[in-house]
């Protein structure tokens, strides 16, 4: 079983950088999609810059690209 340090070097953050949000809403289905990647431990989305973080053991690019994508945006 892998220790603690083991697990924090497995862990990390990803900023992307979404297209095409415009609202709350827009934003809100964009964590909400990207939260549901089994990788992931946060998401933090910031509508005015199109910023989102996502923060997880091994997250996968391809697969937050087309959570973001499902939820009607493109990563840029």
């Amino acid at each position: 079983m892998p220790d603690a340090t083991d697990a924090a070097e497995i862990i990390g953050t990803h900023h992307y950088t979404v297209a095409g949000m415009t609202c709350s809403h827009c934003a809100l289905s964009v964590h909400a999609e990207v939260s549901e990647l089994a990788a992931v431990d946060a998401v933090d989305v910031d509508l005015a810059s199109g910023r989102l973080i996502v923060t997880g053991a091994r997250i996968d690019d391809d697969a937050v690209r087309a959570a973001v994508a499902e939820a009607g945006y493109e990563v840029v």
